[in-house]
């Protein structure tokens, strides 16, 4: 729309002539073009919310925006190689998981928006209109420009620092709707840099180990039900500031990027099987959002339990990860690190199935413990042969032995097999159920775990739900297990200790790391070092030092230790080894104790339990808690907070659902997986091994 020229009069004074040529020369030096920066759209709860891309991803698409390819469809991997932008249909589409693709937007003009003052961009076309506005405003420095918006609203540019929106009043109007000037003005700002958004910062280009999360029960992970995809991103996005933090040496020189966490998701494909149906139509109409939230997360527990569900979860476990191993490698093919797996809750246990499971390559059997296995295939052979022998089936030795079935084989056979041999209806049932009565002998002999005839040590795979465990397709490096209840369900099936000697047959290395008011976790060592009487690690905080109130704690405890000897009894000491630090974080006193200094604290010289005798104590720093993590210690806690520590209760929940954002667990599991690499922290922390 034009200017009046009483408008035109008010923006341009008079000058004499010949001032007028190099001024507006100089005006014209002032316009530099707007520097666009890309942003995604991302839709919660049916709210719109536009979010910068990294200044690395904007220059990238960028780049690929001004090659002039526009035409052909370009893909350009943004967020790690998480995400790809096809750049013709402006799309954002998730790459290793389903999720809503998102709108993609090169912008240049935001307006202030209604609901939280958050900006919003243009259309890239009527940005485009407001950028050529703005260049002739600036150009020939006529301003009080006046345009009108896509939907016939009124933007004007008063000046530089000054332009606005119109946004109409809602009323009816009976003249037909005119674009007026009434109605709230909205603040509008030409480029990134006057919106004070916040850009993230990009990540290292090169990834030196890959880590797969499996998640627990249900589909929300946290407390405020996010799916495992958004408490992956929380987890990730804790590591690389972790690193910042505590590796800047090693990304100084260039020794190290970054570790890529990628979320695992099975639960949808169990609740796909059409048993939400089922359940929906047997579940009692009373207590409507407890019933649901039980069918939606304590059922998995259930399913996980029923040979039919069991299958159907470790299947898809293990499909998806390899489906994302592959398909990771197919996209970094320069990438030679290696793979570890970490599991929440349930899920830490699915992968403690599927790992004991996992067959090592015989040369790489180190299990040769005397009598742990079987000395040839002939003898396997036989035994299968003493089998048949005793359920009067003979007849079909020689069957079996053409297949090459030893016992072990023999084990594994489902009724699909036996069938593809030939083996008529009867005989097959007499097989079948011979195999499931022999259910825990058969473990035994799986992983050779025995170390005497009369079996002392059950197997770990007892009591396991019979199903075909899948193979992976790679070795991890460490497992890592949060919040797991791994020893509760180890326990309730029939296994009491775990035999030193054992290890996961593919996987080296083992942590279980857990909140102290998890009510969910368990620990694993004492099944391992059931005599000795010993804490779990205490995590070392990020930040280098045992939390305050806990050294606070460990006074009140001595003190009340009096009381708890009359109260509790027998209580107290497994309430302690929840609530005593532990003791290798005592032994490193030192550097606690100048930081106790600086914060002005006067600290007993005695920090130490009373109770604990001195050879107790050695020992627990020092104990053996057999191969499971190569010799080094398994369980670890992290240390509560001050308010959690106000109502255990209340917190229980939260410490079942905390481990996605605590930096503690971060700093651990990057500790442990650079240590493989012979990468060490900047400074290592007190009370850290």
């Amino acid at each position: 729309s034009t200017m009046s020229a009483q408008e035109q009069q008010q923006a341009q004074p008079p000058l004499p002539a010949a001032a007028s040529e190099p001024a507006e020369l100089e005006a014209a030096n002032r316009y530099e073009a707007v520097v666009p920066h890309w942003f995604y759209c991302k839709v919660t709860d049916s709210r719109e919310r536009w979010i910068p891309f990294s200044t690395q991803d904007s220059e990238r698409l960028e780049e690929a925006h001004g090659s002039g390819r526009d035409k052909e469809d370009l893909v350009v991997p943004t967020s790690g190689g998480r995400y790809d932008v096809h750049l013709k249909k402006r799309q954002r589409v998730a790459v290793y998981w389903e999720e809503e693709v998102s709108e993609v937007r090169r912008c240049t003009w935001f307006y202030k928006g209604d609901k939280d003052n958050k900006y919003i961009p243009y259309s890239e076309t009527f940005s485009k209109e407001l950028e050529e506005a703005y260049m002739i405003a600036v150009t020939l420095d006529e301003w009080k420009k006046k345009l009108e918006s896509p939907s016939r609203e009124i933007i004007i540019l008063h000046n530089p620092k000054l332009m606005v929106h119109y946004h109409p009043v809602a009323t009816s109007d009976d003249w037909g709707s005119t674009p007026t000037e009434q109605g709230r003005p909205r603040t509008v700002k030409r480029g990134v840099e006057n919106i004070a958004a916040e850009i993230p910062n990009g990540e290292p280009l090169q990834i030196d180990h890959l880590v797969f999360v499996v998640h627990g029960i249900g589909p929300a992970c946290d407390i405020r039900f996010r799916s495992i995809i958004q408490c992956v991103n929380d987890f990730r996005n804790v590591s690389l500031s972790m690193l910042q933090a505590h590796f800047k040496k090693a990304q100084e020189q260039q020794q190290i990027g970054r570790v890529e966490f990628l979320p695992v998701n099975w639960h949808s494909s169990l609740h796909s099987t059409g048993v939400d149906v089922d359940l929906e139509r047997i579940t009692l109409p009373s207590i409507n959002r407890l019933r649901h939230f039980i069918n939606d997360t304590i059922l998995d527990v259930f399913f996980y339990n029923s040979s039919t569900y069991c299958q159907t979860i470790v299947d898809t476990v293990a499909s998806e990860m390899n489906r994302l191993y592959q398909l990771f490698l197919q996209r970094n093919p320069l990438f030679k690190g290696g793979v570890s797996i970490a599991g929440h809750s349930l899920g830490s246990l699915i992968l403690f199935d599927l790992l004991t499971n996992q067959k090592a390559a015989p040369e790489e059997d180190e299990h040769s413990e005397e009598g742990s296995r079987t000395t040839s295939s002939n003898r396997g052979i036989e035994e299968v042969k003493e089998i048949l022998k005793k359920l009067e089936l003979s007849e079909y030795c020689d069957v079996f032995e053409k297949e090459k079935m030893d016992r072990q084989a023999l084990f594994l056979c489902t009724e699909k097999n036996l069938k593809e041999m030939g083996i008529p209806l009867g005989p097959r049932m007499k097989i079948l159920h011979y195999i499931s009565s022999k259910t825990e002998m058969q473990v035994c002999l799986l992983h050779g775990l025995c170390s005497s005839r009369n079996c002392q040590y059950r197997d770990v795979g007892l009591g396991q739900v019979s199903a075909n465990y899948p193979q992976l397709n790679y070795k991890p490096t460490i497992f890592f297990a949060f919040g797991s209840p791994i020893g509760m369900f180890l326990t309730v099936r029939g296994v009491k200790r775990i035999n030193p000697n054992y290890s996961l047959p593919t996987c080296k290395g083992f942590f279980n790391i857990f909140h102290p008011f998890d009510p969910v976790a368990y620990r694993i060592e004492p099944m391992i070092v059931p005599d000795l009487e010993f804490e779990p690690m205490l995590l070392p905080h990020h930040k280098g030092r045992k939390r305050m109130h806990l050294e606070l704690k460990e006074g009140l405890t001595r003190m009340s230790v009096d009381l708890k000897n009359n109260l509790l009894g027998s209580l107290r000491v497994a309430w302690q080894s929840f609530t005593r630090a532990p003791l290798p974080a005592v032994e490193a006193a030192s550097t606690d104790a100048e930081a106790e200094a600086e914060a002005g604290v006067e600290k007993q010289p005695d920090t130490k339990p009373e109770e604990t005798p001195t050879a107790v104590k050695e020992e627990a720093s020092l104990v053996n808690v057999g191969r499971l993590n190569g010799g080094n210690r398994i369980d670890y806690v992290l240390q509560e907070k001050p308010i959690e520590s106000f109502n255990e209760y209340l917190f229980a929940l939260q410490g079942h659902l905390c481990y996605w954002e605590s930096e503690d667990t971060v700093l651990l599991v990057l500790k442990e997986i650079y240590q493989t690499q012979g990468i060490t922290l900047d400074q290592p922390l007190p009370g850290s091994q």
